[in-house]
């Protein structure tokens, strides 16, 4: 791809099982990324999802890490981040937001808003991401079009604005109208891609026609205004309909995505904002993944390049440490697939082999002043376990095993005081479960685990804990910089600690969330 393309990078959000994936692979398809979609529910065929390149991903058909996806479309790199739906890894999807510039939020017709699709939202929101919103599902019986727009416009304290119009939904389907130029997408059986000028399809009842035309009226007397400022504030979401498993509205969607989506934008380090046109390269690490290739068992941290240029074998500081090396492995990435890149322009991600130098949050500069992008969000743990290797002898491949989970983000590492137990923190039990599927399949270490009863971490910033003040409802320990933690077992043991000593001031350490 020319390194002068224009650059569009987005994440695609939703709760799990809207079709977020579904609809990843069809853009992909529509861009020549790939030749068939595998969908997620055709693990009987030995098809995948394309961004699903993990075994356990295979084997359970769903996303549970970020993936990184490039094509061209209508002269424009397309970056797609795809990211995990389901809830037990926000905290992966919560920092891959970091390294985007729009979101497509995926809303299954059927369901509305769900918890999750709620919560990604309001990172959206809080980090000043536009928001493309897709409604999936048109072909199944669902909430009336309407009613989905009003969801979106009281829930999520949003404007919208209709880009095209279901005629008829589930088994009534037609097809959908397209607003600003008035034609049809006629939906059929085949999947089959038919567009007409409105004036003359033939083949809608007079009632579908006096639906339609009803609903487009009241749209444009009490529907918002479309401004591309709205748009790129937030303020206003564009909204699609169309059926991503059937492949339908899925182009009009990607023409649409494509004028609509923000090119990079300047972002916050050190006080000020970098602009993507400054000279000096800068960027920043907002994931870690190992073992992307299982022959060779490397580690790889995707940079999100902010400003200036990236050029493969170039000397660059690493502004945590001050430490200089040089780049020469960098890669881009089509799933697990790889390719060498030379040179890299703002809103690009660049895959570095990664010997153990960096960290999530990591800002590395080429030149110029020394900067440091926002800090990356890090969220307090729900469950707790404690866990050993089964197999005393396999401690050295343990311990490697532990040391790059935890760099990735997978879990979250606290240890005891006095005997350095390991205690590993997760958002959610499916955390646990990949955790000990990758540590068996990819270190070959098999692992026991003590769940724990406590379920709230809080940051100690005030104050010393004594022995006293413990006890099993609640533990001390430290996370991985050696900062103390207690652990509590729900939110009375929290107040009760909270009233015997008013001295001592917790925190939940980073958060977006409200």
């Amino acid at each position: 791809m020319s390194t002068e393309t224009p650059r569009r990078t987005f994440a695609i959000i939703s709760h799990p099982d809207a079709g977020k994936t579904t609809l990843t692979e069809k853009v992909l398809l529509l861009g020549g990324g790939i030749r068939s979609a595998g969908t997620v529910k055709g693990k009987k065929s030995g098809k995948f999802a394309t961004s699903d390149w993990m075994d356990i991903e295979k084997q359970r058909g769903i996303s549970v890490t970020s993936s990184v996806m490039q094509l061209l479309y209508d002269n424009k790199q397309i970056n797609i981040l795809d990211t995990p739906g389901h809830q037990d890894f926000s905290e992966d999807t919560y920092r891959t937001l970091t390294a985007v510039d729009t979101a497509v939020m995926v809303i299954d017709s059927v369901k509305g808003i769900e918890a999750q699709t709620l919560k990604l939202f309001k990172v959206c929101r809080m980090r000043g991401i536009p928001i493309l919103t897709f409604i999936n599902k048109l072909d199944r019986e669902g909430k009336e079009p309407l009613d989905l727009l009003a969801e979106i416009e009281e829930v999520l304290e949003m404007e919208t604005f209709p880009m095209n119009w279901p005629i008829g939904t589930g088994k009534r389907l037609k097809g959908i109208y397209s607003i600003p130029d008035e034609t049809v997408e006629m939906y059929n059986e085949d999947h089959d891609r038919i567009i007409k000028p409105y004036k003359d399809v033939t083949t809608l009842e007079d009632y579908e026609r006096e639906n339609l035309e009803g609903e487009i009226s009241l749209l444009e007397e009490a529907g918002n205004e479309f401004t591309i400022e709205k748009v790129r504030n937030g303020s206003l979401t564009p909204v699609f309909f169309g059926s991503a498993l059937s492949n339908f509205g899925v182009q009009s969607f990607l023409d649409q995505f494509v004028k609509l989506a923000a090119e990079p934008q300047a972002r916050k380090a050190s006080g000020d904002f970098i602009p993507p046109s400054s000279p000096h390269f800068s960027g920043f690490v907002f994931k870690i993944q190992a073992n992307m290739n299982p022959n060779h068992r490397d580690r790889i941290a995707f940079l999100r390049v902010c400003s200036g240029s990236f050029e493969r074998g170039m000397e660059v500081t690493l502004s945590r440490s001050g430490k200089k090396m040089k780049l020469n492995q960098s890669h881009s990435f089509f799933a697990s697939d790889r390719e060498t890149v030379e040179k890299a322009l703002p809103g690009d991600i660049v895959g570095l082999y990664d010997s153990g130098n960096f960290e999530v949050g990591d800002t590395i500069v080429g030149g110029g002043p020394k900067i440091q992008y926002e800090e990356m969000p890090q969220f307090p743990p729900e469950k707790f376990a404690k866990v050993t290797a089964k197999n005393a002898m396999k401690h050295k491949q343990y311990h490697k095993g532990m040391e790059q989970l935890v760099q990735e983000g997978t879990i979250q590492l606290y240890k005891t005081p006095y005997f350095e137990d390991y205690i590993i923190g997760a958002v959610g039990e499916l955390q646990f479960q990949v955790f000990e599927y990758r540590m068996k399949h990819e270190y070959k270490v098999d692992i026991d685990f003590i769940h724990m009863t406590h379920e709230l971490a809080r940051w100690v910033t005030k104050g010393k804990i004594t022995d006293q003040m413990t006890d099993s409802r609640k533990m001390l320990v430290h996370d991985q910089q050696g900062r103390s933690v207690l652990l509590f077992e729900n939110e009375f043991a929290l107040r009760w600690f909270q009233d015997k000593n008013p001295d001592i001031s917790l925190s939940t350490g980073w958060e977006i969330l409200e």
